[in-house]
């Protein structure tokens, strides 16, 4: 494509965002600023329309309709979204199922089916879990059959590992767009331009990060000390910098319609090496664009929410103080998180919750100028977390910015969620029957791994082994099995996780309680990610020989003040736990808003696992 070519009105979506009886968000990104007319002969509606410049060509909109009677609940209710006088058929046509002449949405009367997961990294060799979502979409014979919502609980883009290709993608569509260039304080570099001509912007980027001199990693106390890096990632030589890197990476992993402008072409000045492996990532990067136009036409369809993990920013984001002291400390690393940070405003927060965000987007208006001080303002920011009023209700965990900071030793990993937080979750909680709490990290998991965590944290390594959950801080989880335990929160819990990169489901009983609490942990991860296969095998073998009701391992470990049962998947082959396969948990609830049946959809197309309580004694 030539630089004269016209752009495409619209470059990605509508996505459809929060979804309540009377109240829809509808996200899209234009290459122009556009007055969009929203349709919907359900209802009478009023839409009011925000844009967000953040390039000459590229322009962010949140349309926050209001309509004027509650929706009518279990309908497919037709929507449009006029752009000149065009609809969705004119101007988007791959986001319509087969014999439809526009797009559809279904607002449920309770929250009895949903679908979740985390983890879509872009080249992962396994299949787009989010095609799950496409191929039960059109499964559908009824609106009762269309789940209410797809939570996206985590690292729904990856800034901090990039496949060559995908950055190659990024740099090409940065520069049809215009997207903005900024000066890069306290880096090897002055500004943005000057990264993308470094010889070391491409697999490289680790060298231009910024590290520090002291706190040298496990490895490096081995094999000779150097600086650390203050980004972890072992997969960081392409780390997303600049704010118009960010903004280019959710465009190319949500629509299909910015990859036809884009170049493949290898970048020059690659060593061999590189360039072989350049070689390797092209068609898996190939075969995620290939299949965008049906991932598109979900979230045209299903309501989607969702909630930043650290991939969203940078591996271990404030995993321990003395991380957060460093990182914040140093404006050139500063920036890159801000910078990830406002991509995720832009693209993730502002549709879960216009209210909260509204004023630190009107902040964005003055984009490129005063990066810094809206960079402030994100960093100090305390309103990511967010809740449906459905039924049940849903509350959506902020467990990365309001962490519970070690006292006592800075390198120790930080509480998942601070005193005030979990106050506040309390309140949230209280007179409820049912609640459905999303928490990127599993509050209940493998105890073996949590174990091996424990040990490397003491040993003061918490960043080799991603020492990040809940039972990792004391006080944290006495705090939150208290709120379990007051007479006033609810009797069932379900808790949606991912981050692990592989499924499993336990139900725990609450312990020492009048009316003893019913809890289920239900992850699925990734939705484009595996753990490494034969490791899980030998882990999930292991965790259930040492922590077998037999062994005394377990009875010294013994979380006394409550029942762990795990549910085994009806497709395991030799009792295994934990379901290794990329693809989406899809939970059905009953009317006390207890999970029914929990499947996990497999990306590669073959047939669902459903996690089978062990029978009753």
């Amino acid at each position: 494509m030539t630089s004269s070519t016209p752009l495409p009105l619209v470059l990605a979506g509508p996505i459809l965002r929060r979804l309540e009886p009377q109240r829809l968000a509808i996200w899209l990104v234009a290459s122009q600023p556009l007055q969009p007319e929203f349709i919907c002969p359900a209802g009478e509606a009023q839409a009011d329309c925000q844009v967000v410049a953040v390039g000459q060509h590229a322009f962010i909109h949140l349309l926050d309709i209001h309509f004027a009677r509650p929706l009518p609940c279990n309908q497919l209710l037709d929507y449009d979204v006029l752009l000149n006088g065009q609809g969705i058929a004119d101007w988007a046509p791959h986001l319509l199922y087969p014999g439809a002449r526009r797009p559809n949405l279904v607002l449920r009367e309770r929250l009895g089916q949903l679908l979740h997961g985390s983890c879509r990294k872009p080249h992962h060799p396994a299949a787009d879990g989010l095609l799950c979502a496409d191929r039960l979409l059109q499964a559908c014979t009824a609106p009762a059959d269309r789940p209410a919502v797809l939570l996206m609980t985590g690292d729904q883009v990856y800034a901090d590992d990039v496949a060559g290709p995908m950055l190659r993608a990024i740099h090409s569509l940065i520069t049809h767009l215009g997207l903005f260039d900024e000066t890069l304080d306290g880096a090897v570099v002055a500004d943005s331009q000057a990264l993308y001509r470094h010889p070391a912007c491409y697999y490289h980027r680790a060298d231009l990060l910024p590290a520090q001199q002291r706190n040298e990693t496990l490895r490096e106390r081995f094999f000779g000390g150097k600086r650390k890096p203050i980004f972890s990632s072992s997969n960081a030589d392409n780390h997303l910098v600049t704010f118009a890197e960010v903004m280019a990476m959710y465009l190319l992993v949500w629509s299909p319609v910015p990859w036809q402008l884009v170049s493949l072409d290898m970048p020059s000045g690659l060593t061999a090496p590189r360039q072989a492996r350049y070689r390797q990532e092209l068609p898996l990067i190939q075969a995620f664009a290939s299949n965008l136009g049906q991932v598109a036409r979900v979230m045209a369809h299903l309501p989607c929410l969702m909630i930043f993990d650290d991939h969203d920013i940078t591996d271990d984001w404030n995993l321990s103080a003395q991380w957060e002291e460093t990182a914040y400390g140093h404006p050139f690393s500063r920036r890159i998180i801000g910078n990830a940070l406002l991509g995720y405003l832009l693209c993730q927060a502002w549709g879960n919750d216009p209210d909260a965000c509204n004023g630190l987007v009107r902040q964005c208006q003055a984009l490129p100028r005063h990066q810094d001080a809206l960079i402030g303002e994100l960093l100090r920011f305390q309103g990511w977390q967010y809740s449906l009023p459905s039924e049940p209700p849903l509350i959506v965990l902020d467990t990365r910015t309001r962490r519970w900071r070690s006292e006592g030793n800075l390198a120790n990993p930080s509480g998942l969620l601070d005193w005030e937080a979990l106050c506040e979750l309390q309140q949230a909680l209280l007179d409820h029957p049912s609640a459905i709490i999303v928490s990127p990290a599993p509050l209940f998991g493998v105890k073996l791994i949590e174990t091996v965590q424990r040990v490397f944290s003491w040993l003061g390594y918490p960043l080799l082994v991603d020492a990040e959950n809940w039972m990792a801080h004391r006080g944290a989880a006495q705090v939150i099995l208290n709120i379990f335990r007051h007479s006033r929160t609810p009797g069932h819990y379900v808790i949606l996780s991912g981050d692990v990169h592989y499924s499993f489901v336990y139900e725990v009983l609450i312990r020492h309680r009048q009316r003893n609490p019913h809890l289920w942990q239900v992850t699925s991860s990734g939705i484009k990610n595996e753990f490494p296969r034969r490791l899980l095998d030998v882990l999930d073998r292991l965790n259930r020989w040492l922590y077998s009701p037999r062994s005394p391992l377990n009875w010294f470990t013994k979380r006394r003040q409550m029942e762990v049962v795990p549910r085994t998947p009806n497709r395991s082959k030799a009792g295994e736990r934990l379901w290794n396969s990329a693809g989406l948990g899809q939970v059905f609830f009953n009317e006390k808003g207890q999970p029914e049946r929990v499947f996990q959809l497999n990306a590669d197309g073959s047939s669902k696992a459903e996690f089978i309580a062990p029978p009753a004694d």
